[in-house]
């Protein structure tokens, strides 16, 4: 086969395939949006890849046993719409740019044990006094006025050992102060 021959077959192929675009194009991308659910960008992606695979079996579109290429496209075309769909099913849905964006973002495990440690040893740096009512207003969430009575002392006081606790604790972990405000 020579180079003249090899390069008129391909344009003959190509007028080929321009006419059936013209003929059966809308016919089939009416088809196609109907079963695309509207979207007619998959739509024409699935008149394209039709079409292709018209370009791909000339002998399907040569056929003497039908009148027209149009049932066969449309089958093709049809079955192109399924798999597509079935696709889309089988993978999980994609995810935009704002979804992501507003995502809550979760603390790793890891900085969180290795913050629950800082804290645990810098807890052991104060006072008896100040550790009983950090641990019984923060670690184990009761009231002042039940602190109070819990520990036998007055709230006046629960609240004045619970500020000069943080206050320490403040100064022992300065990566924290803004989580113990």
């Amino acid at each position: 086969m020579t180079a003249a021959t090899t390069i008129t077959s391909r344009t003959t192929a190509e007028h080929e395939l321009a006419e059936l675009q013209r003929e059966h194009g809308a016919p089939l991308f009416a088809l196609l949006l109907r079963l695309s659910d509207g979207d007619r960008q998959r739509a024409e992606d699935l008149v394209q890849e039709t079409l292709v695979r018209a370009w791909q079996h000339p002998e399907a579109l040569r056929a003497d046993n039908f009148d027209s290429v149009r049932p066969w496209l449309l089958t093709v075309g049809r079955r192109l719409a399924i798999d597509a769909r079935r696709a889309r099913q089988a993978r999980p849905a994609e995810v935009g740019d704002a979804v992501l964006e507003s995502a809550r973002v979760c603390a790793d495990h890891a900085e969180r044990s290795a913050a629950t440690l800082d804290v645990r040893e810098a807890v052991k740096t104060l006072t008896p006094e100040h550790r009983e009512v950090l641990v019984q207003v923060y670690f184990r969430g009761a009231s002042v006025a039940e602190a109070a009575a819990e520990l036998g002392i007055p709230p006046g006081t629960v609240k004045s050992r619970a500020y000069y606790a943080l206050r320490a604790l403040r100064r022992v972990l300065p990566g924290y102060a803004a989580d113990l405000r």
